[in-house]
């Protein structure tokens, strides 16, 4: 009876977890940001974090994660070129890259994607090179600032998420 209880127990918290996996939203700065699997919401460390989504892919060692940033104040975060210039400055050399703005029902979000060597870690810390990597990341309007969001990962790793990640940051404005 005790075995069956358990199992019983252990199925119902794997379904529970399968099912809130599938579909979910994160909220940030007042935008639902609406992701299904294999995205999972995992807690988010560190300053001006306000969310992350983790996404177990083929091809990375470990989960990918997309970032979202939130700062506080009107331009909080900096202007677009300012960020699209210091994403484009991670990576040693020049990468190859593109930039597209996307409409979203009005909202322009600007999405950068670049590729090559890109020098992983803590903004003030040491970095570690990572070659044949990619850098998927979103400028999305919110209010008086904006939402940054940032994936990076092994390039055909982030490649096979490249298209659920801009329906994630193109679904608070979807109808």
């Amino acid at each position: 009876m005790k075995h069956i209880l358990t199992t019983t127990l252990l199925s119902l918290l794997l379904f529970t977890s399968a099912v809130r996996a599938e579909e979910g939203k994160l909220e940030v700065n007042g935008l639902n940001f609406k992701f299904a699997s294999p995205w999972a919401e995992i807690q988010s460390t560190g300053m001006f974090r306000a969310g992350t989504l983790a996404a177990k892919v083929e091809g990375a060692e470990k989960p990918v994660e997309a970032v979202f940033y939130s700062f506080p104040g009107a331009g909080g975060g900096g202007d677009v070129e300012a960020n699209v210039k210091r994403w484009l400055g991670q990576f040693q050399g020049t990468p190859e890259s593109k930039r597209e703005e996307l409409d979203a029902a009005g909202t322009k979000i600007t999405l950068v994607t670049a590729t090559g060597t890109y020098n992983d870690g803590p903004p003030m810390g040491a970095k570690t090179p990572r070659e044949n990597y990619t850098l998927i990341a979103a400028i999305v309007p919110s209010g008086e600032s904006n939402i940054f969001v940032k994936l990076t990962g092994p390039k055909d790793a982030i490649a096979k998420l490249a298209e659920e990640f801009k329906k994630i940051v193109l679904s608070p404005f979807a109808k």
